[in-house]
C-alpha cells in the first residue's frame, strides 16, 4: 500500500501564515501538518509516499528532506497550481495511483494517529472515511445506505439543513483498491478532466461514480476520533485546542471563555445555564422568524426595556437591558465611586471592572465559603465602602441568604447611604418556601439604594442570545446605564425571545420544579462518591472539594482527556490559592450520571 498527499494549493484563505510557505507547512502547537502527516504515515511501513507540490513547491521538498521519514518520498509538480485544483493534481499522480493500494490525503487535514492505522488496517479496498455532519464542516457531504454503502454525494444546491441528521462529512481521507482505480476511477477522472476542466474536485468523479452500478463506494466512520481541516485561522485556532497536548489542552479550552459548540463531542459542565428551558415549541417560534429577524433591526433601548419590564411586571423607568449582564456589570462599575465591598470566591466580572486599590474584599471563614448577613454587616461596618455586590445564591459557593438576610442588607445599606448590588442571576433555581428576589415593583420604590441584576441567559438557557437585566428605585442612575450602551445593545432574536416568553411562563416555572427534584438527585448522587466533599447549593451548579490528594487542575485534566468532560477549575480563583475545589454544573439526568460515572472512575 502506498499514500498520495495532495499538497500543490496555495492556501489564500490562511493569508499571511501562507504568504511565504505551503499550507501544510503551517504549525499546530509547533509541528507542521506535514511533519505529523508523514510521521502517521511512515509507522504504517508503506511501499511509498507520493507528494503532488506546486505553491511554494521546492521550499516544501526541501523541509520534508530535512524530516526523518523512512518510507521512500517521490515528489510530483502540478506547475499550474494557480489556475487548477486538486482534480489536476491527482491526474499528475495517476501513473502511482494505479500501481498500488493507495492512501488519498489531503495535506491541510490533522487527525489522529488511530485514524489512518484503522483505515489501512480496514480490510476493505474502497473506503471514504467519514464522521457524522456538525455545523462547522464544509465540503462534500453525504448519505449512507444501510449496509454501509455511500448512496449519493450531496451537491451545495441539494444540501437540506432539515436533513443533516442523515448527512456525513467526508474526512477528505479516502482508500482506493488498486483494480477500483484503475477499472473505475482513473478512466472516470480523465473523462471528467477532459469534459469539465482542471479547474475541478477530485471527489466530484466519486459524485459520478456513485450514480453508476458499478462498485459502491463503502463509508467507513469514525468512531469519536478527532480530525480538522484548516482552510483559514480559524479553523488553525480550533485545531490547537483540539490537539495540544495533554498538559495544555485544558488551559487552551478554558481561553476560550465559550464556543463550545464548535467542539460537539465536548461535554460542557462548566458554564451555567437551565437545561429545561426554553422549550422546543418557543425555539420552533424563533426558527419560524428567523429570516424577518435576521434581515431587520432591533428595537432600541426603550422598547427593549418595555419589554423586559412587562414580563417581571415592573416600570420601564427602573429599568435597563444589557447585552448579557456583562454590559450592564461593566457600566455599574464604572458609574459607583469610592470602594466597592466584594465576597470573594465570586463571579470575576465584578473584581475585573474596578482597579485592585478600589475593592474592599470579605473572604468567609467557614468551610465551603459560607456566610450569612450578620457576617457581612460585621466585616463591613467600619469599611469606608459606596456600595456592596452579592450574588445570590452565589457564584462558585452556592451559598444562599433567605428573605431575612436580605432585608437586614438593605437596612443596613440604607443607614450607611450606600448602595446594594444585589445579582440574582441564580436566584430562580432556589427550592425555598420564599425566594428573595427584590424584582418587584414596590420593593425597589422602597429601596432605592438597590440595583438589581440579573443574567438571562443561566436561568432562562439562552446564553447565545447574551440578555442581561438591571432594575432599581434609583432611575437617575437607570439612566446613567442606559446612556452609557448602545441604542441598539441588543440584537433581534434577543428582542423576540423578549417579546414572546411571557406565553411560556408556565412552561418555565415547571422546567424549575423539574429541575429543583434533579439537583437533589445529583447532590445526592455526588455524595455517594469517595474522596469528594459536596457543598449546598441553592444554584445551577454545586462546588466540591476534592478529597484524595489530586489537585482539580489534575482532576480537570483528566476528565477532559479521558472522558471529554469540561468542568471549572476553581484552583486559580481568589481566593482558593491552589485549594482543590471543582464547580460542576447541573444537566440533565442523563448527562448527571454521565459525570458522577466519570468522576467515580477518576476520584
Amino acid at each position: 500500500m502506498q499514500a498520495i498527499i495532495l499538497a500543490a494549493g496555495m492556501g489564500k484563505r490562511l493569508k499571511a501564515l501562507t504568504h511565504d510557505n505551503t499550507k501544510c507547512m503551517i504549525k499546530v502547537n509547533g509541528i507542521t501538518l506535514i511533519e505529523r502527516m508523514l510521521m502517521q504515515l511512515d509507522s504504517l511501513h508503506l511501499s511509498r509516499i507520493v507528494i503532488v507540490v506546486g505553491y511554494k513547491g521546492r521550499k516544501l521538498i526541501d523541509y520534508i528532506h530535512t524530516l526523518n521519514v523512512e518510507t521512500p518520498v517521490i515528489f510530483v509538480e502540478n506547475p499550474v497550481y494557480y489556475k487548477t485544483n486538486n482534480i489536476y493534481s491527482l491526474f499528475l499522480a495517476s501513473n502511482y495511483l494505479a500501481e498500488d493500494d493507495t492512501l488519498l490525503l489531503e495535506s491541510d487535514i490533522i487527525c489522529e494517529d488511530s485514524v489512518l492505522k484503522d483505515l489501512a488496517c480496514d480490510k476493505r479496498k474502497t473506503l471514504a472515511l467519514v464522521d457524522r455532519y456538525e455545523s462547522w464542516m464544509d465540503g462534500t457531504v453525504v448519505t449512507i445506505d444501510k449496509k454501509g454503502k455511500i448512496e449519493r454525494f450531496i451537491s451545495k444546491k441539494d444540501f437540506n439543513y432539515g436533513n443533516i441528521k442523515n448527512y456525513y462529512k467526508t474526512v477528505n481521507i479516502y482508500k482506493f483498491g488498486k483494480k477500483f482505480a484503475n477499472e473505475y476511477y482513473i478512466p472516470f477522472l480523465k473523462a471528467y478532466l477532459k469534459s469539465m476542466g482542471s479547474n475541478e474536485y477530485y471527489e466530484q468523479v466519486l459524485q459520478v461514480l456513485t450514480l453508476l452500478n458499478g462498485p459502491k463506494i463503502e463509508a467507513k466512520k469514525l468512531n469519536g476520533q478527532s480530525w480538522y481541516e484548516i482552510d483559514d485561522i480559524q479553523d488553525l485556532d480550533i485545531a490547537e485546542s483540539i490537539f495540544t497536548p495533554e498538559d495544555e489542552r485544558l488551559f487552551k479550552i478554558q481561553k476560550r471563555y465559550g464556543g463550545y459548540w464548535r467542539y460537539p463531542k465536548l461535554k460542557d459542565f462548566c458554564y451555567l445555564v437551565n437545561p429545561y428551558f426554553p422549550s422546543q415549541k418557543l425555539m420552533d417560534e424563533i426558527k419560524a422568524s428567523f429570516e424577518r429577524l435576521v434581515c431587520n433591526y432591533p428595537s432600541g433601548m426603550e422598547v427593549n426595556c418595555l419589554l423586559a419590564a412587562k414580563y417581571y411586571s415592573l416600570n420601564p423607568e427602573n429599568m435597563v437591558v444589557g447585552n448579557g449582564a456583562s454590559e450592564i456589570i461593566k457600566s455599574i462599575m464604572s458609574l459607583l465611586p469610592g470602594r466597592i465591598g466584594i465576597i470573594l470566591p465570586t463571579f470575576e466580572e465584578y473584581r475585573n471592572r474596578r482597579k485592585k486599590e478600589d475593592v474592599t474584599a470579605y473572604i468567609p471563614k467557614e468551610l465551603g465559603y459560607r456566610y450569612t448577613a450578620e457576617d457581612l454587616i460585621e466585616f463591613f461596618d467600619g469599611k469606608p465602602i459606596s456600595g456592596l455586590i452579592i450574588i445570590n445564591p452565589d457564584n462558585p459557593s452556592g451559598n444562599y441568604m433567605c428573605r431575612d438576610d436580605i432585608d437586614k442588607l438593605i437596612l443596613w445599606v440604607e443607614k450607611k447611604d450606600i448602595f446594594l448590588i444585589d445579582d440574582e442571576s441564580f436566584a430562580d433555581f432556589a427550592d425555598v418556601p420564599l425566594r428573595a428576589t427584590l424584582l418587584q415593583q414596590d420593593e425597589l420604590e422602597k429601596h432605592p439604594n438597590v440595583i438589581v441584576v440579573k443574567s438571562l441567559s443561566k436561568s432562562f438557557g439562552i446564553p447565545g442570545l447574551r440578555l442581561g437585566i438591571a432594575a432599581s428605585g434609583n432611575q437617575k442612575l437607570i439612566k446613567s446605564i442606559k446612556n452609557d450602551v448602545s441604542i441598539w445593545n441588543i440584537n433581534s432574536f434577543a428582542e423576540f425571545y423578549m417579546q414572546i416568553v411571557e406565553k411560556y411562563k408556565s412552561e418555565y416555572n415547571a422546567g424549575l420544579k423539574s429541575f429543583c427534584k434533579v439537583r437533589a438527585r445529583f447532590v445526592g448522587q455526588l455524595k455517594d462518591l469517595p474522596n469528594i466533599r459536596v457543598f449546598p447549593s441553592q444554584a445551577n451548579f454545586i462546588m466540591c472539594e476534592i478529597l484524595n490528594g489530586r489537585s482539580s487542575t489534575e482532576t480537570a485534566k483528566i476528565l477532559l482527556e479521558n472522558f471529554n468532560i469540561l468542568i471549572k477549575d476553581l484552583s486559580a480563583k481568589c481566593p482558593f490559592n491552589g485549594a482543590p475545589y471543582i464547580r460542576v454544573a447541573i444537566k440533565t439526568p442523563a448527562e448527571n450520571d454521565m459525570l458522577v460515572s466519570a468522576l467515580k472512575k477518576t476520584l
